[in-house]
């Protein structure tokens, strides 16, 4: 998708988009947003679908969220992201609004169009906001990068493969099970 020539936007250059029309701002340059294919719907939604049973099934204190969500990583309005899912432990940040800092952990399913800002743009705003935990779903290569910033570490697997969550201790997730039907 295309990005709006301008970099100093803000988050009242989000709220005034028409109807229908969703975009995404970070450090004042506004991204607008394709609507997500059939896949890409499906890989979110099976996703979010685990961590939130996880969640209820273990009487957890996090919540998760799915797309559009809005999550403003800085105070200055000037950053402004829709992760695909994310999980946010601390409570108080969130508001009616959506949530007001960095999410504990953050999952982007890669599209066409949001390739380039999924593995690099956001990798480096996500970790420097204090997001803990960041995966990068890639239905195409069949792959899944997840990144423990606490930690400083990244590891890669693949749709075959079991993946433990940082955020949620003792959650499991089978790859295999998310892409069946892909």
């Amino acid at each position: 998708m295309s990005t709006a020539p301008k970099a100093n936007h803000t988050i009242d250059d989000i709220y005034a988009l028409p109807d229908g029309e969703r975009a995404e701002l970070i450090d004042g340059q506004m991204y607008l947003m394709a609507p997500p294919n059939t896949r890409h719907q499906r890989m979110a939604g099976e996703l979010f679908g685990v961590i939130r049973e996880y969640i209820r099934k273990n009487k957890g204190q996090c919540e998760v969220f799915v797309a559009p969500f809005a999550v403003f990583l800085n105070a200055n309005h000037k950053t402004y992201v829709e992760p695909d899912v994310c999980v946010i432990c601390d409570r108080d940040k969130i508001t009616e609004q959506g949530c007001d800092g960095a999410p504990d952990w953050i999952i982007e399913v890669v599209s066409p169009s949001s390739y380039h800002r999924d593995y690099f743009v956001k990798l480096f705003k996500y970790k420097a906001a204090g997001v803990r935990e960041y995966w990068i779903v890639d239905p195409d290569k069949k792959r899944v990068m997840v990144y423990d910033f606490a930690n400083e570490s990244g590891n890669e697997y693949t749709f075959s493969d079991w993946v433990h969550s940082v955020t949620l201790e003792g959650l499991e997730i089978d790859l295999a099970e998310i892409g069946r039907g892909l």
